[in-house]
């Protein structure tokens, strides 16, 4: 299947190699665009290298890619998924990988440690009160720097060549400017961006495990299903 995968412009990463390995081909269409928050950014850097963190949280690959080429030293480093990681990588900052694709594994993956930890978190400029509160409510210190923003682009987004659709964000779908179509298969990156589909109106034909690859495996998992009733 061609499938249009709603990502930042200029953040497709390994996207076509990894429809690819599926069986599938895609392309991007960009519902936000961000900005990168210079200041809160350099607050960050400045903070780390003042050794005032005991972890650093990185939640998406965005940060991750910004941060990465300042940071001349780090403590311990969690990154949420293996695109996350390899950003990191990138520039030679050892970090572990969360064993799953929500921010909600965190805590839980850190256990007692986390007791009485500052935690570093750069982030987008979106609300998560869960994580934060999940963190103080371990015992940790939750220290939250929002060092870019998302905006909507405000433009259609091009869809004409797809025959389905990837929303992998809940903003992402929240700000798209898009036509639904009865040939048009909607997918869900993970849990919680088909809950705000849902919430939206839309329910969506295949929901993820929070990544691209299960997401992709669910979509071949459904097409099997229909190719066996048909």
């Amino acid at each position: 299947m061609k499938i249009a995968v709603t990502r930042l412009a200029g953040k497709e990463g390994r996207d076509a190699a990894r429809c690819a390995a599926y069986g599938h081909a895609c392309y991007s269409v960009h519902p936000l665009r961000s900005e990168i928050q210079n200041e809160v950014v350099s607050a960050f850097v400045e903070a780390v290298e003042r050794g005032e963190f005991d972890c650093l949280f990185f939640t998406s690959a965005l940060p991750a890619k910004i941060l990465a080429p300042l940071l001349k030293k780090t403590p311990r480093v969690i990154a949420i998924g293996p695109e996350t990681a390899r950003e990191l990588e990138r520039c030679r900052i050892a970090c572990e990988t969360l064993p799953g694709f929500y921010s909600r594994d965190f805590v839980p993956y850190l256990g007692d440690w986390i007791r009485g930890k500052t935690i570093g978190l750069p982030r987008a400029d979106v609300p998560n009160a869960p994580l934060i509160d999940a963190i103080a409510h371990a015992g940790g210190k939750p220290r939250e720097f929002r060092c870019y923003r998302l905006a909507p682009t405000n433009e259609p987004l091009d869809l004409d060549q797809a025959e389905a659709v990837l929303f992998t964000s809940a903003m992402s779908y929240k700000k798209a400017i898009w036509t639904p179509r009865s040939d048009l298969l909607v997918m869900a990156i993970g849990e919680v961006t088909a809950g705000a589909m849902m919430g939206g109106g839309t329910l969506p034909a295949i929901v993820g495990d929070g990544s691209l690859e299960g997401t992709l495996a669910a979509l071949n998992e459904h097409r099997g299903r229909i190719w066996i009733i048909r």
